[in-house]
């Protein structure tokens, strides 16, 4: 496989064509090399247009859902950034890209230690690594100025939107299979929010997410 024209190929075939134009965006997905976040055995799919298996039932966003999230949290290099679901590593070496710092945290252990050796690789030392359940929510050292939570939750607990910074972004697929949705969510004021739907989407449940109560009347 030619990598390069692989890579070429992905950008302006599946990412141009989802809007995502930003050219920091492009520019980092130009040069951050993907194909070393995938597992091994399904390296030759690192450009294809798919969710891509990963261990204990997760997977790797597409190409294109990855860059446009990115590109919707719209960083700058002074923003504080929480990342729910370690997962590859892939989107947490993007997203130190443009931020001045990045939390990450996973419920699995051998998904942050490996992540977090390859991306020191890449020199990326802006990143904090944490082992821990944030399906109920993550304090952690916020508030943030973006959170993205990178596996589906049912409902969005009301702790995520709590620990945004005035004028801070979060981004989360929120609803069940077969319908979710891709949600962009701003803190406007200390007690006001403003909530838009991106696009629709699926993907697996983070570990230990609440199902919505089932009422009975």
């Amino acid at each position: 496989m030619d990598v390069e024209l692989a890579r070429f190929n992905m950008i302006e075939q599946q990412i141009r064509t989802w809007d995502v134009l930003d050219p920091k965006v492009l520019n980092l997905l130009r040069d951050f090399p993907r194909e070393e976040f995938v597992p091994d055995q399904h390296k030759a799919l690192a450009f294809v247009d798919m969710n891509i298996p990963l261990d204990h039932g997760q997977t790797m966003m597409q190409p294109k859902m990855e860059a446009r999230l990115l590109q919707e949290l719209s960083l700058t290099n002074q923003d504080k950034v929480l990342e729910i679901g370690t997962g590859s590593g892939y989107l947490t070496g993007l997203l130190a890209g443009c931020a001045h710092s990045v939390d990450t945290i996973d419920i699995f252990a051998d998904f942050i230690e490996t992540a977090r050796g390859k991306l020191k690789a890449h020199d990326l030392n802006n990143i904090n690594y944490f082992e821990g359940d944030a399906a109920p929510g993550w304090d952690g050292e916020g508030p943030y100025d973006a959170i993205i939570i990178t596996g589906s939750l049912p409902t969005l607990p009301e702790s995520y939107k709590l620990n945004l910074s005035l004028n801070g972004r979060l981004i989360a697929i929120v609803g069940q299979a077969p319908v979710m949705a891709a949600v962009l969510i701003q803190r406007l004021e200390e007690n006001s929010w403003h909530e838009v739907s991106l696009f629709e989407t699926s993907l697996p449940p983070l570990i230990n997410a609440e199902p919505p109560s089932n009422f009975v009347f």
